[in-house]
């Protein structure tokens, strides 16, 4: 199962990937190219993280996964809220957490995005 600090080391990898704390000292926000693609309390019990999701693909991981719903104070179209307890597999939370990066990426101009190393 993922911890806090796999989480965050996770998030942190990506290319121009930022953590910021814009709305308290416990919410880390994950950003690249000045727009979000996490936010997760690492000291959550349960630990939980919000990722932007394709809206096909964010509906079908809600049907397969119960620790997958909608995005909390999110668009829930956009967004889902993953509790990482052991149920979501780890390689579909890292995917999950890549593809919300790849999106946020992709919708920046390309002045904007960052170079892979």
């Amino acid at each position: 199962m993922v911890t806090p600090d796999e989480l965050a080391s996770l998030c942190r990898a990506f290319p121009g990937a930022r953590e910021e704390f814009p709305f308290d000292d416990k919410h880390s926000v994950f950003k690249v190219g000045g727009k979000i693609f996490a936010i997760t309390a690492l000291d959550g019990d349960p630990l939980e993280v919000s990722l932007k999701c394709e809206p096909a693909l964010a509906e079908q991981l809600r049907i397969s996964y119960p620790a997958v719903r909608p995005g909390y104070h999110l668009n829930k179209r956009h967004w889902n809220t993953v509790t990482i307890d052991g149920s979501v597999p780890d390689r579909l939370l890292r995917d999950m957490i890549e593809d919300s990066y790849d999106l946020v990426v992709h919708s920046l101009p390309k002045a904007r995005r960052p170079t892979p190393h």
